[in-house]
This record gives structure tokens, sequence and C-alpha cells, in this order.
């Protein structure tokens, strides 16, 4: 079994639920009383947050490089980046490493190209859902048509997603009015719902969405799970 390097903490409410799955994910592959051979490293994310408002990705890039460098240290034998956002310094990730980064987005695409849709809603932070670092590897590497929010929604899942679930807040109201955005993105054509911020999963359930829902955080733990056990 190979060891997983993680890279946690943005926020650590969703990297618990990592390392939940990945070793629950173990346990059911090799059962008995299996476990998987993992190394975390975690940020302040007050930092990450403030960075990333204030347009510094570089700083974000160089904290991201030094800790995957630290999990390679350690004997990690990849580096998972355990959220989606901070994705969009991968570069500065694999440019420090050599040992293999598995990057979301690519988990994402393979899990939608397996169901065969071609026209997915993605949601998330205003980051992933504006800039071209995630939709992009989607739509070149997948052949996927990329269908994200107005303005407005935009605006309002960045509110709910930094005001309330990197804080543990996870109410009602915003699971409905995420619900809501994810029907609009339906109507204009979407065949599923990337959840593109490593919180939305613990707030939407699968079963309450119409269509097919992606949960990244899961996948991503399942694919370096598989990877881990090559």
């Amino acid at each position: 079994m190979k060891t997983i390097g993680l890279i946690g903490g943005m926020s650590w409410e969703s990297s618990k639920i990592y390392y939940q799955h990945i070793n629950e994910m173990v346990r059911d592959q090799l059962g008995g009383s299996h476990s998987a051979k993992s190394i975390l490293t975690s940020v302040d994310f007050e930092e990450i947050e403030r960075y990333s408002f204030s347009n510094d990705w570089d700083k974000i890039g160089d904290s991201m490089s030094v800790h995957a460098k630290k999990l390679q240290n350690a004997g990690a034998d990849f580096v998972v980046l355990c959220t989606n956002t901070i994705h969009l310094v991968s570069d500065a990730i694999t440019n420090n490493l050599d040992i293999p980064f598995l990057h979301i987005a690519r988990a994402t695409g393979e899990a939608i190209k397996g169901e065969k849709l071609k026209k997915v809603a993605l949601l998330g932070t205003k980051f992933t859902m504006e800039k071209d670092f995630y939709s992009k590897i989607l739509e070149q590497e997948y052949g996927l048509e990329i269908l994200t929010p107005d303005t407005h929604d935009m605006d309002v899942l960045q509110s709910i997603i930094y005001n309330e679930l990197v804080k543990g807040i996870f109410t009602d109201e915003a699971k409905h009015t995420c619900i809501s955005i994810i029907q609009k993105l339906k109507n204009k054509g979407a065949e599923g719902a990337i959840l593109g911020c490593t919180e939305l999963p613990i707030l939407i359930p699968s079963n309450e969405v119409d269509i097919p829902t992606f949960d990244t955080t899961k996948i991503h733990a399942q694919k370096a799970v598989d990877f881990a056990l090559s």
C-alpha cells in the first residue's frame, strides 16, 4: 500500500471527511482491520482565505508547494490537495514535487464520463466557477460542456461557502438555496451537477437533487485509495 500525502485545512470541515472516506474505502476494499497509510499536513485557513480574497495566488502557491514538499520528505508516495478551489495553484505544487499529484478535476472528469454525461453544472466558490483552471480540464480533456450559475447566484454561493460552510454552519435554508440553483441549471440543460466545493456534499444530500450529483470529496478520496492500492 502506498502512503497518501494529504494537504488539509481548507476547510478542516471537509478534510475530516476526506480522512473518513479514505479509511473506510481501504477497509471496504481490503477487509479486516485495514486502514490507509497517510500523512496529513494542515494549514491555517484564515491565511489562505485572506490571500484568496486579496488575489494573492502566488503566496498560496508558495504555501502549498512547501506543504507538498513536507509530505514528500516525510515519505508520502503521492499528494492529494483536500480542496477544489486551491487547485488553482496546482502548477506550483507539481513544479516542486518528484512524486505524483492527483488533481481533483481529473478525478471528477473521469467519474462524469463514466456516467456518460455531456453537459454538467459546476457549483463552488466564485474562484472555481469564474476562473478556468477547473472547467478547462473538464472541457479539453473530457469533452464536457460546463454550465455555471449567473452572477447573482455565484455571489449567493460564495456567501454560503465562506460565511457558513467553512465555519461548520449547515442550514436547511442554505441547502434549499443551493438545490434551487442546481434546478435553474438543470432547466438550462445540465444533466448532472458537480459539487465543486468540498463542503457542498456535506450540505446537499444526493437524494434531494433530481439529477446526478458528483461529490468531489468522495470522488477524489476514491481516486487516492485506488492509486494507493494499485
